[in-house]
């Protein structure tokens, strides 16, 4: 029993935090208004603490990923992160009384730091150790079909609309967005869990249409495994969520406090979901399952936009408040580049060092003009 608290301390660590502040949270962000210190200080508690249950969903969401297979592990994987990112960002929203281009910033480093960050260190590091790596080219290509369009809609075309002023959609244009992009994802879904799921597997897998064998997690006796996990990986999520919604009240906040760039808040918001499943792709690619790691690293992204932007797109169509998604120049460049290169990438059916330093170096230029736009 010592040892199942032990590796299960995520879920105490967690829930006593939101009780905590959802007890004295009212008193501490009041506080928090007048105290620069003080909101940095409440900033970087609920950042551990979400950082550190995000390690516990994902642990979860990863022995999920070996008891039922590619690629519904995977996509519990990434589900379960988003949700994360998604009740964040909605909160930020919900909460604002003004345009804001917060989630344009988040959902944007999350392409960046998942299509070049990570991909780049996964095919670098996992070159260096197997020289070339082979993944699944028809699974690839089908996250890459519909991220491209995604990433357009929500990320450049608000910039060219003249309907509505700035780099905002008007309602309708919303709207219609919002529900063409829930859709197209549902459509992904259904493809990649149901006729088309072998695209997403390993390929030596896929062949086979072999389930590969692994060890029993080490769990109570009489415990069905996936009942174990299912209930731990709700128990992390839940105070998780909640926390990350405590965030979203401070972080833009801070991000003032401290005199760094506004666009940082949407930098925040990424690496603090995508840390732990940025971690579990390159322990993959490094074991030389590339599969998998490409299937977190597409697949983050895609549900990022999959997930995010219909619902903030619907919430601030019903507040009336526009939402700023269009990006600006530099950042419109890197975009075309990062998913011009990706298409190169992942355009045949193994990888190298040279194609994870290409990805590194874009990673870079994006936090160049981060600091320096």
């Amino acid at each position: 029993m010592i040892a199942l608290l032990r590796r299960e301390a995520q879920i105490p660590v967690v829930w006593l935090t939101g009780v905590l502040f959802l007890i004295f949270g009212k008193a501490w962000f009041a506080a928090a208004q007048a105290s620069a210190a003080l909101t940095v200080l409440l900033f970087l508690v609920l950042f551990a603490a979400i950082l550190y249950g995000a390690f516990g969903v994902v642990r979860h969401a990863e022995h999920l990923a070996e008891l039922l297979g590619e690629p519904y592990g995977t996509l519990i994987l990434t589900m379960s992160v988003t949700v994360i990112e998604v009740a964040f960002l909605i909160t930020a929203v919900a909460t604002s009384t003004g345009s804001t281009p917060v989630v344009r910033d988040a959902v944007f480093a999350v392409v960046e730091i998942m299509l070049n960050g990570v991909v780049g260190l996964c095919l670098l590091l996992g070159g260096f150790r197997h020289h070339e790596q082979n993944y699944n080219l028809p699974g690839a290509r089908a996250f890459l079909a519909v991220l491209i369009p995604l990433a357009a809609f929500a990320l450049i075309l608000p910039n060219f609309t003249v309907t509505a002023p700035g780099p905002v959609l008007s309602a309708p244009q919303a709207v219609t967005i919002a529900v063409l992009t829930a859709a197209l994802y549902g459509v992904f879904l259904a493809m990649q869990t149901r006729r088309y799921s072998s695209f997403f597997q390993d390929p030596a897998e896929a062949e086979t249409s072999a389930r590969p064998e692994h060890p029993p997690a080490n769990i109570p006796a009489g415990i069905n495994p996936i009942t174990f996990h299912s209930a731990g990986l709700a128990l992390t999520l839940l105070p998780v969520v909640y926390l990350t919604e405590e965030l979203g009240h401070i972080v833009e906040h801070t991000v003032a406090a401290i005199g760094a760039p506004i666009g940082v808040v949407g930098v925040v918001v990424a690496v603090l979901v995508l840390a732990p499943e940025s971690m579990g792709a390159l322990q993959a690619a490094l074991q030389n399952k590339l599969q998998r790691a490409v299937n977190i690293a597409l697949g983050s992204a895609l549900a990022t936009i999959g997930l995010t932007i219909p619902g903030v797109l619907l919430l601030s169509v019903w507040r009336d408040v526009p939402i700023i998604l269009g990006l600006q120049a530099e950042q419109m460049v890197l975009l075309a580049v990062t998913l011009v290169v990706a298409t190169q990438t992942f355009g045949g059916e193994r990888t190298n060092m040279l194609q994870g330093a290409v990805h590194l170096v874009m990673f870079l230029v994006f936090v160049l003009v981060l600091f320096h736009p």
